[in-house]
């Protein structure tokens, strides 16, 4: 066996076109049972087990196959509900994706169902770790933002000895750190929270490292929301009204809903 089928989505519909996929390739579809898988037939030189080993080293290699597989993802997206799968899933033979339809079918309806009619939209919250970080709208305080008293000038107790003066300067430097820590997971929490409270579903992910976002700010929060098309304009507004006060809001999107419907293929 020469090829193997590398699977990009399921979902409700056929498309009567799609985009090229991976490596330029053609995309086509395989039916069963009401779902539609969307895959394209892929040479084992390029996409078998050893050799994917060595291409997943190579960024240039995983940044045109990642654009790739996500330019299928969101044509697909855009037209009917649809389950992205992880990127590089790849399977002997379409039998074997015709039998992950059939063992996993529920599953995937029920994935369906929940993202149906829904876009996922990602918002991103930066603060510069000079400047201090207020509560922002709408949230209360809680005391913790309180400023911490400096060392009395007049104190004894050997107060103006170089060592004694470091050591409180470093005690007052943890103190103001340990606030400003403070106040940015408050921060978080309040913006997580508020845009919940819009979106069918949340979800928290880690922060970037800076060397993927490009950017040397702190990341309060990298969240993703599933939200109802017809909420999108009040979703992206409240996000923008969640930012100032030391924080920067960034709102992406709509996407395809990568967050809300990943599975273990098996």
């Amino acid at each position: 066996m020469s090829d193997a089928t590398y699977l990009y989505a399921v979902a409700r519909d056929a498309l009567p076109e799609c985009p090229a996929g991976v490596a330029d390739l053609p995309v086509r579809t395989i039916g069963r049972e009401g779902l539609v898988a969307y895959v394209s037939t892929v040479p084992l030189e390029q996409f078998g087990e050893q050799a994917l080993r060595r291409s997943l080293e190579d960024m240039d290699w995983l940044a045109e196959t990642a654009r790739a597989h996500h330019r299928v993802v969101d044509a697909v997206a855009a037209a009917t509900p649809t389950a992205p799968v992880r990127l590089v899933t790849v399977y002997d033979d379409d039998g074997h994706v015709r039998d992950l339809l059939d063992r996993r079918g529920d599953d995937f309806l029920r994935v369906l169902a929940r993202v149906s009619g829904r876009r996922e939209w990602g918002v991103k919250a930066y603060a510069d770790p000079a400047a201090g970080v207020g509560p922002g709208p709408g949230a209360s305080g809680d005391g913790n933002g309180e400023s911490c008293p400096g060392p009395s000038a007049s104190g004894g107790g050997g107060a103006g000895r170089p060592g004694t003066a470091y050591l409180q300067r470093r005690r007052a430097s943890l103190r103001g750190r340990e606030q400003v820590r403070r106040q940015v997971l408050q921060r978080a929490d309040h913006i997580h929270r508020a845009l919940s409270e819009l979106a069918a579903a949340s979800y928290r992910h880690r922060a970037q490292d800076p060397r993927l976002s490009g950017r040397h700010d702190w990341m309060l929060l990298n969240g993703a929301y599933l939200v109802d098309e017809g909420r999108d304009a009040e979703f992206a507004e409240q996000a923008a009204a969640l930012g100032g006060d030391g924080v920067e809001i960034r709102v992406t999107g709509p996407w395809a809903p990568y967050s809300f419907t990943v599975m273990e293929m098996g």
